[in-house]
C-alpha cells in the first residue's frame, strides 16, 4: 500500500464515532432476531410455530432454494470480517478506529443470519443438518473476491455487494407477501434497510477517497469491475461437491424469480457511477482517465449482455437444502 493509502484511511477514520453514528443504529434500541419470532415460553408457541409451517407451505422450490443461498452467504459472517479486519488502514491495534467500525458493521449484519436460520428451521421446509454443511464450507473454504488488503478495492467491493443484497432481500419479502407470508416479508424487508444503510456507509467512503486520491481510487474502481465482482454465493457448494458448484443453479433460480438478475449487475454499476460522479472527476493521471473511460462505457456494454442473457429453465438439480 502507498504511503498515500495509508494517510487516506487515517484521515477518513479521524472520527470513527460520527461515521458510526450516521450510518449505524444504537445496539439497545434495535431490532434483534427475537422481535419477529415465536417466544418459547408462550401458551401459544406450538400454535405460532403450525401457523409459521402453514404459511411457509406453499412457497416455491426457487424461493425457497434462493432464500436458504441467502441465509447461507449472510452465516458467512465471520469470514467478511476476517477480510475487512485485515484491509491495510484499518488495523486492531486500534479499537477506537476503523476495526471499531467493522465490529459494529458485523454485530448489525449478524442478526440477519440469526433470524432467519431460526425462521427457517421452525418453517419445516429445509434440511438443517445440509443448510449448515454448506455454511461451515463456505466459511472453512475462504472466497478470494480480488480485493487484497488493499482498501479502494474493498471499499468499493462493499459497495457493490450491500446494494446487491439490498435488492435480493427486498425482492424475497415482496414475493414473500405475493404468496400471503406477510412475517418472512417483514423480515427480509428490516434486513433489506439495514443492507441499504451500510451501502450508503460504504459509497460515502469512496466519495471522501474520490476527494482526496482521486487517480488512485478511479483505478481501484476500474480494476474491481475488470475482475467482475464476485459474490459470496460464487462460493457455495452442497455435501460432495467442489467448490462453486451450487453457484449456477442458485444464481439460475434467481434469475427465474426474477430476486438478483444481470440486469441489476448492470444497473448497481450504473448507480455507483453516478453517485460517485465519474464522469465529472477532473485532475487524474493519463491512467486515471483511460479507466475513467473504461468505466463510463461499461454499463452499455453490460446492458447488451444482460438482454441477451435468457432465463433458464429449472434443471433435474435438486438442492440437498430443501425438503
Amino acid at each position: 500500500m502507498t504511503t498515500t493509502r495509508l494517510e487516506v484511511m487515517q484521515f477518513l477514520g479521524k472520527d470513527i464515532e460520527a461515521i458510526i453514528k450516521e450510518f449505524l443504529k444504537d445496539i439497545d434500541t434495535n431490532w434483534q432476531p427475537s422481535d419477529f419470532l415465536p417466544e418459547s415460553n408462550h401458551p401459544d408457541f406450538t400454535k405460532e410455530i403450525k401457523e409459521i409451517q402453514e404459511s411457509c407451505r406453499e412457497l416455491p422450490y426457487d424461493y425457497m432454494a434462493v432464500l436458504v443461498g441467502d441465509i447461507i452467504t449472510e452465516e458467512a459472517l465471520p469470514t467478511y470480517e476476517s477480510w475487512l479486519i485485515d484491509i491495510e488502514g484499518i488495523s486492531k491495534a486500534e479499537p477506537q478506529g476503523w476495526s471499531k467500525w467493522i465490529r459494529m458493521w458485523t454485530a448489525e449484519e449478524n442478526r440477519h443470519g440469526d433470524l432467519l436460520n431460526k425462521y427457517i428451521y421452525l418453517s419445516g421446509r429445509v434440511n438443517m443438518k445440509q443448510m449448515e454443511i454448506t455454511t461451515q464450507h463456505l466459511i472453512a473454504d475462504g472466497m478470494e473476491i480480488g480485493t487484497a488488503r488493499d482498501p479502494y478495492k474493498n471499499f468499493v467491493y462493499t459497495s457493490f455487494q450491500e446494494l446487491a443484497t439490498n435488492i435480493s432481500h427486498r425482492r424475497t419479502a415482496t414475493i414473500a407477501k405475493k404468496h400471503g407470508n406477510e412475517q418472512l416479508s417483514k423480515m427480509c424487508g428490516v434486513i433489506a434497510s439495514d443492507e441499504m444503510r451500510h451501502a450508503k456507509a460504504y459509497k460515502s467512503f469512496v466519495t471522501s477517497i474520490f476527494e482526496l486520491d482521486p487517480s488512485e481510487m478511479m483505478l481501484a474502481f476500474e480494476d474491481m469491475m475488470r475482475k467482475k465482482i464476485v459474490m459470496p454465493a460464487h462460493f457455495m457448494r452442497q455435501q460432495g461437491e467442489k467448490i462453486g458448484q451450487s453457484w449456477s443453479h442458485f444464481s439460475d433460480a434467481a434469475q427465474r424469480l426474477g430476486v438478483y438478475t444481470s440486469l441489476d449487475y448492470t444497473n448497481i454499476l450504473e448507480s455507483l457511477i453516478k453517485e460517485w460522479k465519474i464522469g465529472d472527476i477532473c485532475n487524474l493521471t493519463g491512467v486515471a482517465e483511460k479507466g475513467r473511460d473504461y468505466l463510463m462505457a461499461l454499463p452499455e456494454r453490460f446492458r447488451k449482455i444482460a438482454e441477451r442473457t435468457t432465463i433458464k429453465s429449472p434443471l433435474e438439480y435438486k438442492f440437498n437444502w430443501i425438503y
